[in-house]
């Protein structure tokens, strides 16, 4: 660090919106002063550091091979220094950075984000859409909302829902399907990255699997939806994704029956940091969400209108215990 102080600060911005933007009067604009005290600032970083970092052209400035190396640590070290920067922003503003898989973003909490809004006016939110699970100990991230086994490094974990899996589908398709075997004549939509399967349904619904046609096969449970609701043929869906397709008749589920996955939801915090009140306001919101949706959830098209009658089973209370050591991102 002692080597720092042999170089102004003003001097190393001076070179890294200049390497940036490509030229003085680009950089004179954005730093609000003269081209003549930019080209200045160089030239005593130059001297500074013993070394050439742009060649004077009639064209212009042009990094030198140490310039563009240099530069790019620059760039690499000024961005770090943003970002820090804004943590104080977003202190000040209360914001709340909610990482969740781009799935569950998309087809349930955004459309219900505004009760939070409405609830909490002085937090701002920021929405991480990933799949991957950052070290919530070593990051900005306040708060996240995965899928999986509930065993992540890093993370302090609370279960949100246990996730059941069935068979939805266009209600043109399952008006067409008068038992669970005619599932043998209706395509599969496929998603290639998920950790559910047909077997467990199978199991659950105390029939042998069937071999379906050959349907679409995606990377991406929003897009398997969506072929879904085009009528594209019958997918495995889950609750939360499912949920709002179903309540406004967009997918019926055509069968009575549920299965576990082995799965769930997850609230996942960091387990050194103390929570804030932020957090724990969302957590009450999420559940109180989540509560809601499952009540509208288990009353949408409990029988359908063409739904194959199969016996039920009372609904399972579940603990962590139930939730296998499996783990998948959406």
């Amino acid at each position: 660090m002692a080597m720092l102080n042999r170089v102004h600060l003003n001097g190393l911005r001076a070179v890294e919106t200049v390497a940036r933007l490509g030229s003085l009067a680009a950089a004179a604009g954005e730093l609000n002063v003269s081209v003549s005290a930019v080209s200045q600032q160089i030239s005593r970083t130059e001297k500074q550091l013993g070394q050439a970092l742009f060649e004077r052209t009639a064209s212009g400035l042009v990094l030198t091979e140490f310039g563009a190396v240099f530069a790019a640590r620059l760039g690499a070290g000024f961005r770090e220094l943003s970002q820090a920067v804004a943590l104080a922003d977003e202190a000040t503003q209360c914001t709340l950075v909610v990482s969740v898989a781009p799935a569950f973003a998309s087809k349930w909490l955004l459309p219900r984000l505004s009760r939070h809004f409405d609830r909490h006016p002085k937090v701002l939110l920021r929405i991480d859409a990933s799949v991957r699970l950052a070290n919530l100990d070593h990051s900005d991230i306040d708060i996240a909302i995965r899928l999986g086994d509930g065993k992540w490094p890093g993370g302090r974990t609370e279960l949100l829902l246990a996730q059941e899996v069935f068979p939805v589908c266009a209600p043109a398709i399952a008006q067409k399907l008068k038992s669970i075997e005619d599932l043998a004549q209706t395509c599969a939509i496929t998603d290639e990255r998920a950790m559910i399967n047909w077997e467990s349904w199978f199991e659950t619904a105390g029939v042998p699997p069937v071999t379906f046609l050959k349907g679409a096969r995606f990377t991406d449970p929003m897009l398997c939806l969506e072929s879904a609701i085009a009528g594209h043929g019958v997918m495995l869906g889950w609750q939360l994704l499912a949920a709002d397709a179903l309540t406004d008749g967009r997918l019926v589920a055509p069968f009575g029956i549920r299965a576990q996955s082995g799965l769930g939801y997850w609230l996942v915090t960091s387990s050194v940091k103390a929570e804030s009140r932020k957090v724990r306001d969302f957590k009450v919101w999420i559940r109180e969400e989540i509560e809601a949706t499952m009540a509208r959830f288990g009353s949408v098209n409990p029988e359908p209108a063409g739904a194959i009658a199969v016996e039920r089973t009372e609904a399972p209370s579940y603990v962590e215990s139930d939730i296998k050591l499996r783990q998948a991102g959406s």
